[in-house]
């Protein structure tokens, strides 16, 4: 008798859920063919799915024990093993099962599931490792290996292996942003530009999905992110920033301020100081003791709320911010702009509108992002304009023509510090820090 269709039928029914017909079926192929040794396996593996373990792992031993030359066999019983909580005993099946062959991604993926559960760590994550040194889209292991990492807080690599398991399909019922910002992670920008250009697709009036689509693709890049971008972005994030900015981001920017201004201005209650683009308000308090009246000024009226915690501002504006100062002229002793000059690409009418508003030899601090000259098609950019767009969103300057804008505009720098302004994707942000005063006239006409 030809035993294959009885065990055929079998293995079809266990594959569909069907477990009380497969057990009769396997039973059946056992009877008349004793030595049936993938019945007896996959009997085995049944028996286990029906709560009846340890009945399943003495059939699977035996089914080893008549041909241990497959290594897929190995392999189901670690999973068992795993499943019951017995991890010693898991790893030394898998690693049996590597011997006989060490080709398989998932049975590398596997070992290191055990070794996570007995707390072997390092082993678990060199077993996840090879899975991907075999395949580098195992989501599995790509997954498990994200989450060990974030366990023990090496965040920037979490975050890394984190992006590429959300990009593994299905895509349907996952957002273009966040798929956007994964490839964006990963320096895909090219795939980037794709799933942005699907998010504006979908949400044609979407301001930030129009701005991320012009930074990844390079196409119709503005001088400055438009009004309608940075007021969505910022309303957005309002009620989650300081924390995102100060824990996340691990951002330092009263302290960066401080930095910029110290021993530069009188610390005296006795100055007119302008807090640019001054989100929750968080310079508040390092303005404060300059200050004899202090303004914020910033797109974002949830931002505005936020800063009105802060009893430090006499006065709290929403404006946009060159517009704002060029109409108050020889107001202000200082102005400062922090993480606000990266939202603006051609600089020349913010500076000079800053030199406007400023007393003769009052003081602009910013801080900007630089761009890196390792990036062939940034560098060319920049040299280009001064500034380029990068795919993160914000502009990233030139230092050297940046510096013949501040003369231009009627500044000396005095102050020039190199900084980590942010961390992104726990990776550092790097930029610098900038104080100039404003020269006793202007090289320029104002209105």
């Amino acid at each position: 008798m030809n035993i294959d269709p009885l065990f055929e039928s079998a293995y079809a029914a266990h594959q569909q859920g069907a477990q009380e017909v497969a057990l009769e079926g396997y039973r059946n192929v056992l009877s008349q063919y004793p030595e049936h040794i993938q019945a007896r396996h996959h009997l085995g593996i049944l028996l286990h799915q029906m709560g009846r373990s340890e009945q399943g792992i003495d059939l699977i031993l035996e089914a080893l024990q008549a041909d241990s030359s497959q290594a897929s066999r190995f392999n189901d019983l670690g999973n068992i093993l795993c499943a019951l909580n017995q991890p010693d005993n898991a790893v030394k099946i898998f690693e049996l099962a590597l011997q006989l062959d060490p080709s398989p991604p998932m049975v590398w993926n596997n070992l290191g599931v055990a070794l996570w559960q007995s707390q072997q760590l390092e082993r678990a994550e060199s077993a996840f490792l090879n899975a991907l040194q075999r395949d580098p889209d195992n989501f599995p292991a790509t997954q498990h290996l994200a989450t060990l990492l974030g366990a023990q807080a090496r965040d920037e690599e979490a975050s890394y292996y984190a992006c590429k398991a959300y990009l593994h399909p299905p895509f349907v019922e996952k957002p273009p942003r966040l798929l956007g910002i994964a490839c964006y992670r990963l320096g895909l920008i090219h795939e980037a530009a794709r799933w942005y250009r699907e998010w504006v697709a979908q949400d044609p009036d979407n301001a930030i999905a129009h701005h991320y689509l012009a930074a990844c693709s390079q196409e119709n890049v503005p001088d400055r992110a438009p009004d309608s971008f940075v007021v969505r972005l910022f309303d957005e994030m309002a009620s989650e920033f300081d924390h995102k900015l100060v824990t996340c981001l691990d951002y330092h920017g009263p302290e960066l301020a401080k930095s910029l201004i110290s021993g530069l201005l009188a610390e005296q209650p006795s100055h007119v100081i302008l807090d640019g683009g001054c989100g929750t308000g968080l310079c508040a308090s390092v303005l404060a003791p300059y200050a004899r009246h202090l303004v914020g000024v910033d797109l974002s009226p949830r931002m505005l709320e936020q800063a009105r915690a802060h009893p430090q501002y006499h006065q709290l504006e929403q404006a946009e911010l060159t517009d704002y100062l060029t109409h108050r002229p020889l107001h202000f002793d200082l102005i400062l702009l922090m993480e606000t000059l990266i939202y603006c690409g051609d600089l020349t009418p913010i500076l000079q509108a800053a030199a406007a508003a400023l007393v003769p030899s009052g003081l602009l601090a910013f801080t900007i992002e630089i761009w890196d000259p390792k990036e062939s098609s940034f560098a060319r950019q920049a040299s280009a304009a001064g500034y380029t767009l990068s795919p993160s969103g914000r502009y990233c300057h030139d230092w050297k023509v940046l510096e013949r804008s501040l003369t231009h505009a009627g500044f000396e720098v005095v102050r020039h510090l190199p900084m980590i302004l942010r961390k992104e994707f726990c990776q550092e942000v790097t930029g610098l820090g900038i104080t100039a005063r404003r020269l006793e006239s202007l090289p320029f006409t104002t209105a």
